[in-house]
Formats: structure tokens, C-alpha cells, sequence
């Protein structure tokens, strides 16, 4: 009896194959054939779901943006839970927990860096490649924007500031970030990501960095905590 292949798992583990090889050898050898033996797939099978190199790093990096995104919408909840008589560090520390979201604190999430970086930076010389890293660009903008609006009809930021330009700052300090911590994971640790992005935060909220609670761990969302 011929066996059933669930196409949806299979294009999975094919994006799940290409961010191995990514991180490993470099977004140019992320080739179909490269990318079938990852998988341990044969390459006509991979052929079946993917015409070419392009659709492959397009689905993959389609499926990453959808894996941060979930975990975005749950914090995003969590930012809207405090009421407004809670204490200012409970919105301050749901603002800081969002954007630590966006950090590689983690190994699923220092994956998802490698992977971004290389392909922003391989998309600067593959026109196919140019149209998904500004739709992620303009994405980013986009959250960190309705973050810092929510968190300011929440009273959550200092009233002085200007939430656009804010938004634009937390953009950069995030991609800044994420690229030191791939560039030079020796020198920008999870530690120190975590501490630059409270200082900010504090600045943010007016919310002393010693006053935040500590910071939840990666094990947080899954617990539902």
C-alpha cells in the first residue's frame, strides 16, 4: 500500500532541512539537492513542493516568520492583561518580554537569527529574493509600532515621547541586537541582549531597570505562564 505523505509536514521538514543548511554552509548552498539530502529526501521528491532554490528560501523563511509570529501573539496577549491599576513594572515587564521575542535568548531563536540574517543579507543581490525581506522589514516596523501604541493607551511609556520615532529606535536596537549576538555570540550573549533591552525598556516606561521582575525564561510561553 503506496504510503501517505502529509504535504504539509513534509514542506516542514524541507524548511526545517534548509535552516540546517543555512547555518551550517551558507543561504548559497541551500541548493535543492543540498537541501533534499538534508531532509533525506530524494531531490524529486523535493521537486514535487519546490521548483527551485528561491521558492525553497521563500517557504522557509515564510515558516519562521509565522513560528515568531505565534509566539508574538501570545505575548501580545500578555501585554494587554494588566489592567490599567496594575503596578507600571507589570506593563513595563510585558513590553520587555514581547521584544525579547525578537532576541536570540534562546537555541530555536539564535537559529531563526542565523537563518534572518543570511537571507537579508543574500536578498541585497537576489532580486526574487527582495520582495520577503521588506515585507519582514515593514513587519517589524509594524509590531514594534503597535506594541509601543498599546502600551501607550495602556499608560505604560513616558507621555514625552514620540511613539513613532520610538518605534523606529526599538527597530534598530533590535536588529542591531540579533546581528552582534550572531556576528559575535562571544561577545553579545544572552545576558548582555537582555540588559541592553531593559535599559531601553526603562527609558521607555520610566520604570527603573532594578524594579523589573526578572525575566521570564524560555520555557515560559509553553507553560502558558
Amino acid at each position: 500500500m503506496p504510503k501517505i505523505v502529509d504535504p504539509e509536514a513534509r514542506r516542514r521538514e524541507v524548511a526545517e532541512a534548509v535552516f540546517r543548511v543555512v547555518r551550517r554552509d551558507g543561504l548559497d548552498q541551500a541548493s535543492l539537492r543540498t537541501v533534499a539530502a538534508e531532509a533525506g529526501l530524494a531531490i524529486g521528491s523535493v521537486r514535487h513542493y519546490f521548483d527551485g532554490q528561491a521558492e525553497i528560501m521563500i517557504f522557509a523563511m515564510r515558516t519562521f516568520a509565522e513560528r515568531a509570529g505565534e509566539r508574538l501573539r501570545l505575548r501580545a496577549a500578555r501585554l494587554a492583561a494588566p489592567g490599567p491599576a496594575a503596578p507600571p513594572a507589570e506593563h513595563a515587564a510585558a513590553v520587555e518580554a514581547l521584544f525579547a521575542e525578537l532576541l536570540p535568548l534562546d537555541a530555536d531563536r539564535r537559529e531563526e537569527a542565523e537563518v534572518w540574517l543570511a537571507f537579508t543579507v543574500g536578498a541585497r543581490t537576489r532580486p526574487e529574493l527582495r520582495p520577503l525581506a521588506r515585507e519582514m522589514h515593514d513587519d517589524l516596523r509594524s509590531i514594534a509600532t503597535r506594541v509601543l501604541r498599546a502600551a501607550h493607551r495602556a499608560g505604560a511609556l513616558r507621555p514625552d515621547l514620540d511613539v513613532e520615532v520610538e518605534a523606529a529606535r526599538v527597530h534598530a536596537l533590535v536588529d542591531g541586537l540579533t546581528s552582534h549576538a550572531v556576528l559575535r555570540p562571544d561577545a553579545a550573549g544572552p545576558a548582555e541582549l537582555r540588559a541592553v533591552l531593559r535599559r531601553h525598556v526603562s527609558e521607555l516606561t520610566g520604570v527603573p531597570a532594578g524594579d523589573l521582575p526578572a525575566p521570564p525564561g524560555p520555557e515560559d510561553l509553553r507553560a502558558g505562564g
